[in-house]
């Protein structure tokens, strides 16, 4: 056998090439036969006989030559054709030159002719079928490109022939091989019949039955292939033909190894991905190490899935390792103008494995009363954004004077809301600068007398620093404004107005 490299075309344009050995599988072969082979002769004669190895076999000769006219025959055993439809011989058989016959008339041949007859059942005897062309088929005439002397004969040396012949279709349940001489000297030393077929063959992740050679050399079947385990079609339909030689010819469609499988062992074997590693779809592409910080569940693994306290968003491809939160902002710096405030930070020392670190400002408003700190207003002004800063300072403005705040600077990146804690961040308190205070909004009359007025009032809304002293102006009804006199009273005073003229 030889590895085949002829080209088919289907039709034209369309061609294919042998790709695999071709596989036999022998029907008969007289050569391990350990008894006299039987057939029946007409009027050859079973004699054993040597094969090119010295090896005793049974063979079967003719040597009628000074005879005129002969029609010899022998004829095989019933042969059943297994399903094969085209039937292959191997002939192996030695020619007496004629020339190397003294005396031999014209008719000596060095030729035999090869024929078949098919039947449902062995029903052959001595007399039937004939012995003649009809109802025999012919195959071919066989001739021998080496013949033997007498000289040969001395020396004991072999010339043996082989001759392979095919025919088909074949398509009843057996059939008999017949040979026949017509005047030659010649012996047939071992005849195998066989015929042509696929192997069992995996090819492009997808198996092929064996499969029987056509009818016709230049046949060809089409077989159709299943998908190795764990394998998925890509490519339909998946074919491969099986042409007359028993080759197989290049494949159409294809298989691959499903998600969570690699193909091994030349492609015949999807195998799971073992733990540790992943792939995550379908194809020729091996499995891929789980990246760093994840992990797989199980063999087989489509992905991997992130170690505690690493994270992966839902955008991060899978390949991509597993991330985590960064740490806190560090050396947060502040500058106070009165109700402003500059801030400025510098980078986080850990990342958390990204590089989409943004930062979020967290105002607190601490004291006045109130009990600890509560959220900053709206009115409060953050520029350029409080959050989602992505450089690492911001401006504040709108602050209330004379105010104690706490601000935190937090540090975020794409897996920080997959985690349950909140972000890490560095904090800063500050006072603003104390400013002068609104105005006191309700004044209230505490008493009166004839000539002097007792008023007291609450502390303006927004003292804006420590309130030291109030500034207090009265005039008479009837008098110029301009003419208003202004006292000024501690903070603590409830003011007594005395030594006004009575009735104003």
């Amino acid at each position: 056998m030889c590895t085949a490299a002829t080209v088919y075309c289907l039709f034209e344009g369309s061609c294919l090439t042998a790709l695999s050995l071709s596989s036999t599988e022998t029907l008969m072969d007289s050569t391990t036969a350990t008894a006299e082979l039987g057939w029946t002769v007409y009027p050859w004669e079973e004699v054993s006989g040597y094969d090119e190895n010295m090896n005793t076999i049974r063979t079967y000769q003719v040597c009628n030559v000074f005879d005129n006219n002969q029609n010899n025959w022998v004829r095989t055993k019933y042969i059943r054709r297994r399903g094969a439809q085209r039937i292959h011989v191997e002939m192996k058989f030695s020619v007496r030159d004629c020339s190397s016959i003294p005396n031999v008339p014209g008719s000596c041949k060095e030729t035999f002719n090869l024929y078949y007859y098919e039947s449902d059942s062995d029903t052959a005897n001595k007399v039937s079928p004939a012995w003649m062309e009809n109802p025999w088929i012919k195959v071919d005439t066989i001739a021998a490109d080496e013949s033997f002397s007498q000289v040969d004969l001395g020396g004991r040396v072999m010339k043996i022939n082989t001759e392979v012949r095919s025919f088909g279709p074949v398509s009843k349940h057996g059939f008999y091989l017949a040979f026949q001489d017509y005047g030659g000297c010649m012996s047939l030393i071992a005849v195998r019949v066989f015929y042509r077929k696929c192997a069992r063959v995996i090819q492009n992740g997808a198996v092929f039955q064996e499969t029987l050679s056509g009818a016709e050399s230049t046949s060809l079947v089409a077989s159709r292939g299943v998908c190795i385990p764990n394998g998925e079609e890509v490519d339909v339909p998946i074919k491969l033909y099986c042409n007359g030689d028993g080759e197989w010819m290049v494949p159409i469609g294809r298989c691959m190894c499903k998600a969570g499988h690699e193909a091994v062992e030349n492609g015949t074997v999807c195998r799971a991905c073992p733990s540790a590693f992943f792939k995550p779809i379908q194809g020729d592409a091996s499995c891929m190490q789980c990246p760093i910080n994840s992990r797989t569940t199980n063999e087989g693994a489509t992905n991997c899935v992130c170690r505690n306290g690493y994270y992966r968003t839902d955008s991060d491809p899978i390949q991509m390792p597993c991330t985590t939160v960064p740490s806190a902002p560090q050396n947060v710096l502040s500058i106070v103008n009165e109700t402003s405030l500059m801030l400025e930070w510098q980078h986080p020392r850990e990342s958390g494995g990204r590089e989409d670190v943004v930062f979020n400002i967290i105002c607190k408003s601490c004291g006045g009363g109130r009990g600890g700190c509560t959220r900053c207003g709206d009115n409060v002004q953050f520029v350029p954004r409080q959050l989602g800063l992505t450089e690492p300072r911001v401006y504040i403005s709108d602050l209330l004077a004379h105010t104690q705040y706490t601000f935190e600077v937090q540090a975020v990146n794409g897996v920080s809301d997959q985690s349950p804690y909140s972000p890490q961040y560095s904090s800063v308190n500050i006072t603003t600068n104390q400013a002068a205070p609104s105005t006191v909004s309700i004044m209230h009359q505490v008493s009166r007398t004839v000539d002097s007025i007792t008023l007291s009032w609450s502390q303006p809304d927004q003292p804006n620093g420590v309130i030291l002293d109030y500034e207090l102006q009265y005039y008479e009804k009837l008098l110029n404004r301009s003419l208003s006199i202004l006292i000024t009273v501690g903070h603590w005073e409830r003011k007594l107005l005395s030594a006004l003229q009575s009735g104003h």
